[in-house]
């Protein structure tokens, strides 16, 4: 069989009009089509009741061969719902406050152009995808993707605690301020979960994530092993007990995961430090978690009401993302 023409190729770009200057991503979008012999390109905007999913598909029904998607955390988790298993390759160009599926895939955050170029003559690579089917109390059911990271408990209210007057002002540092106004009324909560593979567990916690990423904004490192290639979700359950619990959760995220695992001095002290439970980690294909009430539900900081189980899968590989030629993948 012999492949198409190279100038039979189209490229669709997917984005968030509040996120980004279309003209002038439109404008890099058509030239660099042109300039690499591609068809001209299509364009969908994304809206209030489309985030991203929808208009994916009416480019996936238009058969383009290559899909970019400009916007924040939620518009690529979107995206990402919809490309999973496809096939069809997909350039994310970091548009948003967090961009955290792209800051852990090391790409260049400040240069839009060479995302763009990217999508012609740039490199595969293939990143999981996870799923959570979510239940609610009501017996109705809704099953969503992300790239990032979901949870249930303190995440999920932190984030619907957050203003978005204030995030569109002063980006992710908003998120302290929702931290603070969920911290005042945190409740610990019972939970049954069960890790893929293992025994079931109950335990009562503050929040449970599940994550296809470790890195965060200002180089925190909520889990420095996780890798969004290696086909698994690694689980995060906090537990503190008091307000002595929550300066040992700090101290986990800041200082040993973000500074002390960089170097190997600091890895000996973890080494030889007593391991506290305000903070457990797990890894592995799926979870499956159970709460006795509703908790506040969210997937890569989008909101998705309460539920009372969450049963989460990974799709290894499920989506085709564009580095840069030569882009180094070793760390991701």
């Amino acid at each position: 069989m012999t492949e198409p023409a190279v100038a039979s190729r189209r490229a669709a770009l997917v984005y968030n009009p509040i996120k980004v200057n279309a003209a002038i991503l439109r404008a890099t979008v058509e030239r660099l089509s042109a300039a690499a012999g591609w068809a001209k390109p299509l364009f969908f905007e994304t809206t209030i009741e489309d985030l991203g999913s929808g208009v994916a598909r009416q480019a996936l029904e238009a058969r383009v061969d290559a899909l970019l998607v400009a916007g924040g955390d939620g518009t690529v988790r979107a995206v990402s719902e919809a490309m999973s298993g496809t096939g069809v390759p997909v350039t994310i160009i970091p548009s948003g406050t967090g961009n955290l599926l792209a800051r852990n895939l090391l790409l260049p955050l400040t240069d839009p152009t060479a995302m763009v170029q990217a999508t012609f003559d740039g490199d595969r690579q293939p990143v999981d995808v996870g799923f959570a089917a979510i239940r609610r109390a009501d017996g109705s059911s809704e099953e969503r993707a992300f790239v990032v990271m979901g949870g249930m408990g303190l995440d999920a209210a932190m984030i619907a605690n957050t203003s978005g007057d204030l995030k569109k002002r002063v980006g992710w540092i908003a998120y302290v301020d929702g931290a603070a106004r969920s911290l005042a009324n945190a409740k610990p909560f019972r939970i049954a979960y069960q890790v893929a593979g293992r025994r079931l567990h109950s335990a009562k916690v503050q929040s449970i994530l599940v994550a296809n990423c470790g890195s965060l904004p200002a180089g925190l490192e909520l889990i420095p092993q996780a890798s969004v290639t290696d086909g698994e979700l690694d689980i995060v359950i906090f537990q503190p007990k008091n307000t002595f619990g929550w300066i040992l959760v700090w101290r986990r995220l800041a200082w040993d995961n973000s500074i002390l695992r960089r170097f190997r001095a600091g890895r000996q002290v973890l080494a030889l430090r007593t391991e506290d439970n305000a903070v457990l980690y797990a890894r592995g294909r799926g979870l499956d978690v159970a709460s006795e009430a509703p908790q506040p539900v969210q997937l890569d900081g989008d909101e998705f009401g309460e539920a009372v189980r969450l049963r989460c899968r990974v799709v290894e590989g499920g989506m085709i993302a564009m580095v840069p030629k030569g882009h180094d993948t070793s760390k991701i």
